[in-house]
């Protein structure tokens, strides 16, 4: 019978140096950050000296570290691209999450090639292809079901990512074109403007307006912590987590907390396994809630649900605490506020559901006192989106990840001591010291005093389980000696890791095999010569240039999104037919008129920019 162990991934995000490491010290068994330039979060770029420290760090654990370079491409960047792509593998860069197809013929190195979500990851045909040309991960669209999930999976043998927690943009990936139609910002270019966060008006045909002041394509934050089993039984081998703009509480807290989730489902499973080495031991509770939040949603992974939109506001509104019960002039009780503490931060929704905060000043005989009331009424809800205390504890060390190992110190020719360690992984070093020895006055003191001093790995990432002594007497040893060979055998270990872990050269196919859609339009993000060479290789035509090539946006389609603003208005035109007459339907704000189209067979709703108000 078969020993192998199917193994899980738990992605992190970084988005500089300090929050990788916090990824992989919190449980992280990969880690994607963004290059120094070419990747979909502009405002994450690192350096390739940052990179490379993070790559020795996850190694040592035998953590990956995947980069972003997942813009599309004009053809004067693809050489630049291609040459940042060579220079991540010479440091050992475990893999590259690319978008443009142009990087397929552009030279890259043998290096791992994965699939952005922005690729539009949605059925078994496109992820076949990508797995035959040669990429190892492909990285779901969020809006996937269970059973869409499983019927890729049966389709296909490539490893499959999947989103389980973090921001949700609205639109398919990739397939957003909003902020390049209004102000040139593209989000396939990793520049994206976020008017999927503004507040916008809603219009029937006849000018009644539906609703007003709403922000109608904010989506509340992905949470999934209760569906990882499911998605493991589905295929889902990679659980990600979206943040590569969040700071380093956030990412720690966040892998934490589905650290704890995965591990408890592998340690009653027999057949699966952590994808990296060393247990963290994590110094505090983790709680999503804590961390920023607009309020949780599973979107579709269960079906379609209601009630997936942050519609009131697009800002944080962290944990929901209790409800006003008692308020005076500056101070006011809670029904659940027993754990607020002086620094909080507290928000609410004002008599016209608009957001507000109060920061703590100071609690006291059971009453709250904010530095200012900012409308607060006796029955609002409060939800608090900063946690003074626990913010604190990510400002000391918060977890210590320690992979386990054993000491053997054998006693050989002429005073030369070999201490040798096996960790577990089965990696053993060999470190060799001539040590200045007397016999013991007392044997079993000596040898404790010795187990005592090479157990002290305090400081470096192993955790000595057991200590094995074969000597040829029992001897005294000064702990100043035994010290030096503790330091330098683990100096040597730790290196012996790096750099035994390396990823293995990966050279890409070369293909026939033809892409799933003949005629590829604007929304294939094609915009380089070698990006519509490889569909010429692979069968399909390109007809229009992608968005970014385009100098006209009226009348198009700027976003093609799952959400239906109609559903969540109990508006649906599948079950109020009747509702059709209200149609076509507009959302628009003091600049922008989009109409909005329903395709009811495939439940999706598209974006079309109309008649461009200009700004006075």
């Amino acid at each position: 019978m078969s020993q192998y162990k199917y193994p899980l991934e738990l992605l992190s995000p970084a988005k500089n140096l300090e929050c990788g490491i916090a990824a992989i010290n919190h449980g992280a068994d990969a880690v994607y950050i963004g290059a120094p330039d070419y990747g979909a979060r502009k405002s994450a770029a690192n350096s390739i000296d940052d990179i490379a420290r993070l790559v020795r760090h996850a190694h040592l654990y035998r953590s990956k570290i995947y980069v972003a370079l997942n813009t599309i491409l004009f053809d004067h960047e693809l050489e630049g691209a291609a040459l940042m792509a060579h220079q991540l593998y010479n440091i050992g860069v475990d893999a590259l999450i690319i978008q443009d197809y142009g990087l397929l013929n552009a030279g890259l190195p043998p290096i791992e090639i994965h699939s952005s979500t922005q690729m539009d990851n949605r059925t078994p045909e496109k992820v076949k292809f990508l797995q035959d040309a040669g990429f190892r991960q492909v990285v779901l669209a969020r809006e996937l079901s269970l059973d869409q999930i499983k019927a890729i999976s049966k389709e296909t043998d490539v490893r499959l990512e999947y989103f389980v927690h973090g921001a949700l943009c609205v639109s398919y990936s990739g397939q957003c074109y909003m902020s390049q139609s209004i102000n040139g910002r593209s989000a396939n270019r990793g520049e994206c403007g976020q008017p999927c966060r503004l507040k916008y008006k809603m219009t029937a045909a006849d000018g009644t307006v539906i609703a007003k002041d709403q922000h109608l394509l904010s989506m509340k934050d992905l949470n999934l912590s209760d569906y990882l089993e499911p998605l493991i039984d589905a295929g889902i081998s990679s659980f990600k987590i979206e943040g590569r703009l969040k700071e380093k509480d956030y990412v720690a807290n966040i892998t934490a907390h589905y650290r704890r989730k995965l591990d408890e489902i592998i340690d009653r499973r027999p057949e699966l396994a952590r994808a990296s080495s060393g247990v963290p031991a994590i110094n505090f509770e983790p709680d999503p809630s804590k961390s920023f939040n607009r309020g949780f949603t599973t979107y579709f992974v269960d079906g379609r649900q209601k009630d997936i939109w942050s519609v009131e506001s697009p800002k944080s509104t962290g944990e929901k605490i209790g409800k006003v019960m008692v308020i005076d002039k500056n101070r006011f009780k809670l029904d659940n506020g027993h754990d607020i503490t002086n620094g909080d931060g507290l928000c609410f929704f004002d008599r016209t559901r608009q957001l507000q905060g109060i920061k703590v000043n100071q609690c006291a005989d059971g009453y709250i006192y904010p530095q200012a009331m900012n409308g607060l009424y006796a029955g609002a809800t409060i939800f608090r989106n900063y946690n003074h205390q626990f913010s604190n504890i990510f400002k000391r060390e918060s977890a210590q990840r320690h992979i386990a190992a054993e000491m053997y110190l054998e006693e050989g020719k002429e005073g030369i001591f070999t201490l040798s360690i096996t960790d577990e992984d089965d990696i053993t070093s060999y470190s060799e010291a001539r040590l200045n020895v007397q016999p013991a006055k007392n044997p079993i003191i000596a040898a404790d005093n010795i187990k005592s001093q090479l157990s002290k790995t305090g400081g470096t990432a192993f955790k000595i389980n057991n200590i094995t002594i074969n000597t040829t007497e029992s001897w005294f040893i000064s702990a100043s000696e035994l010290n030096a060979l503790r330091r330098d055998a683990l100096t040597r270990h730790e290196e012996l890791r790096i750099t035994t872990f390396s990823p293995s050269d990966v050279e890409m196919p070369v293909t026939t095999n033809q892409f799933p859609q003949k005629d590829i339009l604007k929304n294939g993000n094609i915009v380089n010569r070698l990006a519509a060479q490889f569909m010429a290789d692979h069968g399909a035509e390109v007809k229009e240039l992608g968005y970014e090539r385009q100098k006209d946006y009226d009348n198009n389609i700027v976003m093609t999104t799952k959400h239906c603003i109609l559903h969540e208005q109990d508006k649906c035109l599948k079950l109020n037919p009747g509702y059709r007459k209200n149609l076509p339907i507009f959302i628009s704000n003091e600049r922008d008129n989009y109409e909005l189209k329903f395709n009811c067979k495939d439940c999706e709703m598209q974006i079309i920019r109309r008649n461009t108000k200009q700004e006075e």
